[in-house]
């Protein structure tokens, strides 16, 4: 099998998390042998902020000495992306060879794997070659019923926070996906939420409770940001001091807190020994593309977000209002259809100048002129492109000739795309 072979293997199956429950999944991870046995996990749930956790806690941990697996999705250049060791993705030549490993013992499954069970079996079966010491393993959806939850022996359950997306399947109540969510926490082996919704806490609590598992939350009281630039954040957490975190957007300290909460939590169980220069120089280094990144520093400044639901927006425009005060934005963006597109309009409106709307290169993506028509009708001015390169030139030179800010909202998809067409303009 080729890598390209590979690559239309994984895409030519179901687009689904995986089967109604684990004993696909388990049934093809036990013909392999059990990967995901050989190492040690820190499982991450929740509805925004999982990714960014993800990343800061690999940097961190790789700061700290140790050989480590980061497995998240969805990617945002190249599919190898999702599968990385010590901070680098799979090998093309080992993506392919895994796969087709992997297909052999699927095939002589009753029913094939879905695109993510098959993912997270070559990702498990990557890391366990590579030797990894542990893993940094984010959830595709929900928790309880993902792939990845087949692991026995996290040593810690994050949940970084709670909110509605993907309802459809979760629930239509915070509770619901809470528990949903809360479905990682393993019997005996603690857990951490980085949210701040009290209900969904309620929910969290009562599973570790009945798990037994000793649930911690993030006090947010130690966190003292000093100051917000382009070139990126300062702030306190405890008794750390001055610590300097690259990734823009006023949401990702709180991401940051969560982070160093569950450093201490493992540094207190004696799973792991992160010393302070670790967290320092982790976070100082960490790189996280498409969350409110700074793409083009000036004449126009250009900003990805990839945020997708209605929290993730509205944490993207608090940080549009931080870094440019008093001033109205243009937006260029593009969506999925499940997506509630209307509720991330509503939380644009307050910054948004113009819209100016595309279709992503993807089955699910909404029409750009069906975007364009609920932004007018949000009573925001809206453009439609069918090109994404007229759409980049336009906002571009709009964006210059009015001195203003363009910010790139909505779906991942877009990301590469987008960037490059962004090369071509300027």
């Amino acid at each position: 099998m080729t890598h390209q072979e590979a690559l239309r293997y994984i895409h030519s199956l179901r687009h689904n998390p995986g089967h109604p429950n684990l004993d696909h999944i388990r049934a093809l991870l036990s013909a392999m042998g059990n990967p995901q046995n050989a190492y040690r996990c820190i499982h991450v749930a929740g509805t925004n902020g999982k990714g960014s956790f993800c990343a800061m806690a690999d940097s961190i941990l790789r700061a700290a000495g140790y050989r480590t697996g980061l497995f998240t999705s969805p990617f945002i250049r190249e599919f190898e992306e999702r599968i990385r060791v010590d901070g680098q993705p799979i090998p093309p030549e080992a993506l392919a060879e895994i796969t087709e490993l992997v297909r052999e013992q699927a095939d002589r499954l009753p029913t094939p794997p879905g695109e993510f069970e098959l993912i997270t079996a070559v990702g498990f079966e990557y890391f366990r070659r590579c030797r990894v010491n542990l893993v940094v393993l984010e959830v595709g959806l929900g928790g309880r019923l993902d792939p990845t939850n087949v692991i026995k022996d996290p040593l810690l359950a994050v949940i970084t926070g709670i909110d509605f997306d993907h309802t459809e399947l979760l629930g239509n109540t915070l509770q619901a996906i809470a528990a949903e969510k809360g479905g990682i926490i393993k019997p005996g082996h603690p857990a951490l939420y980085g949210g701040s919704d009290d209900s969904a806490c309620a929910t969290l609590t009562a599973i570790a409770a009945g798990r037994r598992s000793r649930f911690y939350t993030v006090d947010s009281s130690r966190l003292r940001v000093g100051s917000y630039s382009l070139t990126g954040t300062e702030f306190d957490f405890g008794e750390w001091h001055a610590l300097h975190l690259p990734l823009l957007g006023t949401y990702q300290p709180g991401n940051a807190a969560t982070v160093l909460t569950a450093m201490e939590i493992l540094n207190r169980q004696g799973d792991l020994r992160i010393p302070e220069r670790a967290i320092r120089k982790g976070l100082a280094t960490v790189r996280w593309e498409g969350r409110f990144e700074l793409l083009h520093g000036s004449d126009p400044v250009i900003v990805f977000d990839g945020s997708h639901n209605p929290q993730g927006v509205a944490f993207a425009v608090r940080s549009v209002r931080e870094y440019f005060p008093e001033q109205k934005v243009n937006i260029l963006t593009g969506v999925m259809a499940d997506k509630d597109y209307d509720g991330m309009i509503e939380a644009m409106r307050p910054i948004a100048a113009c819209a100016y709307t595309v279709t992503p290169e993807n089955p699910r993506a909404l029409p750009a002129d069906e975007y364009a028509a609920h932004f007018e009708a949000h009573r925001i001015p809206a453009r439609a492109f069918d090109s994404l390169a007229d759409c980049v030139r336009t906002a571009i030179a709009d964006s210059r000739a009015e001195g203003r800010p363009l910010i790139c909202l909505g779906s991942l998809y877009l990301y590469r795309s987008l960037t490059d067409a962004i090369a071509q303009c300027l």
